[in-house]
């Protein structure tokens, strides 16, 4: 079985360290592409540089594109029944979750504030314990 292949997409540096450091801890296979922007991103995506993501992690609140900007844009590029996209925000706004999956997103997640609990989401993510989210 190939290693899933991920796109975080998050402004905040830290935040892609703090991530990179997790998903090495609970999946090293995993191929994992990084854009500070949803520009970035929808370019990457759209001139193939990554094709077919497993899954897209998209942080919600970014300068220029904002994640459901980036959402919209997104929907446009990517085979929903192959790119599985999970929020992760600062944000538990109902309307925030809301709107993003109406946007198409499979699963609205807050950001935790741990390694530990990072690495764990990440886990059941990965492993599709949240099966439900994702049909």
């Amino acid at each position: 079985m190939k290693p899933h292949t991920l796109l975080v997409i998050d402004d905040d540096a830290d935040d892609r360290i703090f991530f990179s450091e997790a998903i090495k801890k609970v999946s090293p296979d995993v191929e994992t592409h990084y854009c500070e922007s949803g520009i970035q991103a929808i370019d990457m995506l759209f001139t193939r540089k990554i094709v077919n993501p497993d899954y897209i992690f998209l942080d919600m609140n970014m300068p220029m594109m904002n994640g459901k900007e980036c959402l919209r844009e997104l929907g446009k590029l990517i085979h929903r029944s192959i790119t599985k996209v999970v929020i992760l925000s600062t944000s538990d706004m109902v309307e925030d979750v809301q709107e993003s999956m109406a946007l198409g997103a499979r699963l609205f997640l807050t950001k935790p504030d741990s390694f530990d609990a990072l690495c764990r989401i990440l886990k059941d993510v990965l492993e599709e314990k949240w099966h439900k989210c994702f049909k």
